[in-house]
């Protein structure tokens, strides 16, 4: 699997709808993740933090997204359930539902990647994409 997008910028609201703007050909899936991975970058990190997105896909149609930031810190953490009136903490499990599986790579001693795969078809009814399918992996 090679790289068939990759978009350098500074994390900022304004980027995050230029992030899905740069991806509407992979599909709303993949646009969704993006969005609260960069998002989620923001969030966490700060405005203007330098974040890589990779999106690449296989010959049989699966599609990873990468995010990569600087702060090896700050990982990602899927909430079990969100308070129907909190402002955020869905933007994970909005992946979870989206993606076969999601995890985390220290790709750097300065950084780490956030990535999911989604697959090339929509799931069979009453199929549950990435139930459990959570790895957090040191490189």
């Amino acid at each position: 699997m090679r790289p068939d997008t990759t978009l350098e910028l500074l994390a900022t609201p304004a980027e995050v709808s230029g992030v899905r703007r740069a991806l509407r050909d992979y599909g709303t899936d993949v646009q969704l993740c993006a969005s609260e991975l960069v998002t989620n970058v923001i969030q966490h990190l700060g405005e203007g933090v330098p974040v890589t997105v990779r999106v690449s896909r296989d010959d049989g149609g699966r599609t990873r997204l990468e995010v990569t930031d600087p702060d090896p810190r700050v990982l990602p953490v899927l909430h079990a359930a969100v308070d129907a009136d909190a402002e955020s903490g869905r933007g994970l499990a909005l992946v979870e539902a989206l993606a076969l599986r999601w995890g985390v790579v220290h790709s750097h001693p300065g950084g780490k990647t956030v990535w999911c795969e989604l697959g090339a078809t929509a799931p069979e009814s009453g199929a549950v994409p990435g139930a459990g399918a959570v790895s957090v992996v040191s490189v």
